[in-house]
């Protein structure tokens, strides 16, 4: 990810997610999957 792009989630609790696209966070909020368990995440 390039500096100055991508978008930040901060949760209630305080945790901190930081996204590259609206697909990675719409997967990660929305549709609630875990990235260790996706295919297209590198590890």
């Amino acid at each position: 990810m390039e500096d100055g792009t991508g978008k930040m989630y901060v949760k209630k609790d305080g945790t901190v997610y930081f996204f590259c696209s609206s697909k990675c966070e719409k997967n990660r909020i929305k549709l609630n999957r875990v990235p260790r368990k996706v295919k297209w995440v590198k590890k």
